[in-house]
């Protein structure tokens, strides 16, 4: 945990996370929100990120109502967008930068394996239905120039299923 006080980086102070947990049996009408310790500061490969949007999709429906299972207490949402605030060691993201997310964050490039599909934020993983996520740094991307930050959270999920019809479900390719 940061220490109460301390700055990040950026002379940020971070004492705690607003967030929304998912309780079980999953259902909308059992999402609480809740606040949690501070994370700790990034070590090696990590960045802090204070999360400007997050956007709901389909996919993140069907998480909340146990279509997809999800543990006790796992935050939701796949797709969130914000500031670099703190960078550990390694990492090329500069304190400021805007990210987003991405959909799997275990599959950088070249096809797809079964190891890529597990990770997603939201389902295996928390997802971004919170104000501060500590995550490995290749879980995020750099936003699109002259995207806000509410543009840049709509596309992991949304983006990644225009590509999927495209290149696999289609002869297109």
């Amino acid at each position: 945990m940061l220490p109460a006080g301390k700055p990040v980086r950026n002379e940020v102070f971070l004492e705690a996370v607003k967030s929304v947990m998912l309780r079980h049996p999953a259902s909308i009408d059992v999402l609480v929100v809740t606040t949690l310790p501070a994370p700790a500061a990034p070590g090696p490969g990590e960045i802090l990120i204070k999360l400007h949007t997050s956007s709901l999709n389909y996919h993140d429906y069907v998480v909340v109502t146990g279509g997809i299972p999800a543990a006790d207490g796992r935050i939701p949402l796949s797709d969130g967008a914000g500031e670099v605030m703190a960078a550990g060691e390694g990492v090329a993201f500069p304190v400021g930068a805007a990210v987003v997310s991405t959909f799997f964050p275990n599959w950088a490039d070249g096809r797809p394996q079964a190891h890529a599909e597990r990770g997603v934020p939201g389902d295996d993983v928390d997802g971004f239905a919170r104000d501060h996520s500590l995550a490995p740094a290749s879980a995020f991307t750099r936003t699109p120039a002259g995207y806000s930050h509410a543009e840049a959270a709509t596309l992991p999920c949304a983006a990644l299923t225009a590509w999927r019809a495209l290149v696999c479900a289609s002869s297109f390719a």
